[in-house]
């Protein structure tokens, strides 16, 4: 039973992140809600949510968030919003998956982990996974989103780095939703001039905040403790899958070679350095002695 509900909530979890693209993606390219509003609504019912969770549960452990940490969740959201005004559900949930995955080995890397050759191999293949992804041509998506949708995902993946070790995670998510809601806000004042506000793109934005992030969130954070690094990382690599058959199924996109390939390469490549990570490393053999001769 313990196991069943560490896959269902796995499960849930992964399904809720794809979500996250697939809302965003149906209230700004068939409703009329803007970028911003979508954001500051997403923001909003997601801080709603963590709160209610945190009041629930009432945890013994500390945490409370910080501005620096809610300056990258903002950075995110927003981008993540903007970007699919121009983006594909499959496309904007590979491009940030992969611009995630990239900053937080890179973030190893300049620490001074050392990779394998393997890691390496992978590294690169997904490095130019990305790269294939954004060549000019027919297929490519647009340059604009996709540079929103890079920036989306280093802006995440340092909010995933500070918030490693920073106290109870419900609590910490909680704590910058509320702290990055007023950035949020501020934009959608100065954009005030462009606001076009939807019943139905605001519903999306809501279950986007409070259904894909703040439950979503916190089914992941019930699950994590019984996964191991390793699982936690190479389950991820499902997110822009899903996202994809959902476009595919749920909203009429097209899939075309150039993504496929792309999808391969990127999400292969991070496999590839993800998974040789946790393999044990090979003692030397020893030289042989004089004793042994």
């Amino acid at each position: 039973m313990a196991n069943l509900r560490v896959v269902t909530c796995t499960v849930l979890a992964l399904v809720a992140f794809a979500g996250n693209s697939l809302l965003c993606r149906a209230a700004l390219a068939h409703t009329r809600i803007d970028a911003a509003s979508f954001t500051t609504v997403r923001l909003l019912s997601g801080t709603v949510v963590l709160c209610c969770l945190v009041w629930l549960r009432r945890g013994a452990r500390a945490g409370r968030g910080n501005w620096l940490s809610a300056l990258a969740l903002f950075a995110y959201a927003a981008g993540f919003s903007f970007s699919y005004l121009h983006l594909t559900a499959a496309a904007g949930a590979l491009l940030l998956f992969g611009a995630v995955q990239t900053t937080m080995i890179g973030h190893g890397i300049w620490s001074g982990e050392r990779l394998r050759v393997l890691q390496i191999v992978g590294l690169i293949l997904a490095c130019g996974g990305l790269v294939g992804l954004l060549l000019p041509g027919l297929s490519a998506p647009p340059l604009a989103g996709a540079l929103l949708m890079l920036g989306a995902g280093i802006a995440w993946g340092a909010y995933s780095l500070r918030g490693k070790g920073g106290g109870d995670s419900l609590k910490v998510t909680a704590g910058n939703f509320i702290r990055a809601l007023p950035m949020a806000l501020a934009l959608s004042l100065t954009l005030w001039p462009r606001t076009s506000l939807d019943p139905t793109g605001a519903g999306y934005a809501f279950l986007s905040g409070a259904l894909a992030s703040g439950v979503g969130y916190a089914i992941w954070y019930t699950a994590l403790p019984s996964l191991t690094s390793t699982t936690a990382a190479t389950v991820q690599l499902s997110v822009p899958i899903i996202a994809a058959a959902g476009g595919v199924f749920f909203l009429g996109e097209p899939l075309t070679l150039r993504l496929l390939v792309a999808s391969v390469a990127i999400i292969g490549g991070i496999a590839l350095v993800v998974l040789t990570a946790s393999l044990p490393a090979i003692a030397p053999v020893p030289a042989p002695t004089h004793a042994d001769e």
